[in-house]
């Protein structure tokens, strides 16, 4: 068995021909580039029980002989493939599983007789041996398609696989290319776009999930696994936001880049003298707030106005300042839609791909558990400061406990599991409580901002009449944030 890792990189086929040509590939190039035609097929049962655990089984054919290869396990982490991989030469263009388990392979038990054909990918494939800053890495420029019944997708991408070296050598041989063309960091492989071909189904946007720690792992080690949810958790929904498939994408883009900002600011407190973490700390910041500005729309539009609109469905001025409202969004929108789509944004998860493969080699040796309560009680401490004595007359205060409170659930989410407590359901819950009824009250003292950033002469009577109904709103709920309130502040801390 042999573990495959490679940087995988979408390319627009007119820069693969460009990129083909340059003389800095020629520089790196410790052998002549040869062009291998491949063509292979993807092996599942019907009910995709290969897929369900993780797995894919292919015969390629190259030239005239053939190849099978069963992958399994591994992980994806900022565009970084690393899977196990069982690879054995076979004398025809028939699976041999008599060879496969004497390879080390494992198919699971009764898959072997219910195997068929789903997909094949064809494509030419250039390759190349490079030498690059010490590391020996093999760079192959794929042009084909993958095809499954009649639907057919198109293959253009660099695959960067790691000879000898280290990981991060990739990320920089990436940036070195990205200096030279556009590229994008590819999430998905090609046996998953083959899948998604043959089942038909229909993408949906994926959620924020942290893997589970273990005491056992070293501080730096869990912060990479964390870095590397958030990564992959942005990643996943980036083309689904960007193509418009539904609303759902954006909010997880925007999901997980608030949780990556606390994810690194935990990291800070562990490499404080880290400059590279220092600066990509500093562009997700600015990512989230530029995204965070095209939420504030989204909300005012769809929950602070569309529902007054609902009950008054046939005042003028209040459709004119909805439609003006809906300009100001898609003005944002467009603006997000740009950032996430530039090179700026690729070249950032490049580098935190090199930053953090990195990671494991520095850093003290504290315990993870030591670690992770020492935040959980900083976070707790910063929230109770923040609330203790509100009223809920001053809106700065409440977005400051807001921020605190977030703050604090990302820990929980990142670091809990590491405590087992009876108590911690109930904690959790008076959070939520606590978390919900501040986002209501900070998306009307957001909405109110906009108001005056939509006012002139005309409108002036309607958004009095949109002020008054949010004030009525926000009184009532400010009763429901001091019940919260009195009941999170009750909870004991379950990490102790």
């Amino acid at each position: 068995m042999a573990i495959e890792t490679e940087l995988k990189l979408h390319i627009a086929p007119e820069n693969l021909v460009r990129l083909k040509r340059h003389p800095f590939l020629r520089s790196l190039s410790a052998s002549r580039a040869r062009t291998l035609k491949l063509y292979s097929i993807y092996y599942d049962t019907a009910d995709l029980e290969l897929r369900r655990q993780a797995m894919a089984l292919r015969l390629r054919r190259v030239g005239r002989q053939f190849v099978q290869t069963l992958k399994g396990g591994g992980e994806v982490s900022a565009g970084l493939h690393q899977r196990n991989e069982w690879e054995t030469p076979v004398p025809s263009e028939q699976l041999d599983f008599a060879l496969l388990k004497a390879g080390g392979g494992e198919l699971p038990h009764g898959v072997r007789n219910r195997l068929q054909p789903v997909f094949v990918t064809q494509f030419n494939r250039n390759v190349r041996t490079l030498e690059f800053e010490g590391a020996e890495i093999e760079l192959c420029m794929d042009g084909g398609e993958i095809r499954a019944g009649q639907s057919i997708c198109p293959i253009s991408e660099l695959e960067l696989e790691l000879k000898s070296g280290a990981p991060q050598q990739l990320f920089r041989l990436a940036l070195a290319l990205l200096d030279i063309v556009p590229l994008e960091v590819e999430h998905t492989s090609k046996a998953e776009y083959g899948y998604l071909l043959f089942s038909g189904a229909k993408p949906s946007a994926s959620k924020a999930r942290f893997p589970i720690l273990k005491k056992s792992q070293s501080v730096a080690s869990a912060l990479q696994s964390l870095i590397s949810a958030c990564l992959s958790h942005i990643q996943s929904n980036v083309p689904g936001a960007l193509l418009k498939l539904d609303e759902e994408y954006l909010h997880q883009v925007r999901v997980g880049l608030r949780r990556l900002r606390v994810v690194l600011a935990v990291a800070q407190r562990h490499r404080p003298d880290d400059a590279e973490l220092a600066a990509l700390r500093m562009q997700v910041a600015r990512l989230c707030v530029e995204l965070g500005r095209s939420r504030e729309w989204d909300v005012f539009v769809t929950q602070t106005l569309a529902p007054i609109l609902a009950r008054l469905p046939d005042h003028g001025g209040l459709r004119e300042v909805l439609n003006a409202a809906e300009r100001m969004r898609k003005h944002q929108h467009a603006g997000m839609e740009a950032s996430l789509a530039s090179q700026d944004f690729q070249r950032l998860l490049l580098r935190f791909g090199a930053w953090m493969h990195g990671l494991q080699s520095a850093g003290p040796g504290v315990k993870l558990e030591k670690f992770a309560t020492r935040i959980l009680d900083k976070r707790s401490k910063q929230a109770l400061l923040r609330g203790r004595g509100l009223l809920g007359e001053d809106p700065a205060q409440l977005h400051a406990l807001r921020i605190a409170c977030k703050k604090l659930r990302y820990s929980i989410d990142m670091f809990g599991a590491l405590f087992s407590s009876p108590k911690s359901g109930n904690y959790l819950t008076a959070l939520a409580e606590l978390q919900d009824i501040l986002g209501v009250l900070n998306d009307i003292a957001v909405a109110h901002r906009l108001l005056t950033e939509l006012d002139n002469a005309a409108r002036h009577d309607t958004l009095a009449l949109v002020r008054g109904w949010m004030e009525h709103d926000y009184a009532e709920r400010i009763a429901e944030f001091r019940n919260a309130w009195d009941r999170y502040a009750a909870q004991q801390e379950f990490w102790h």
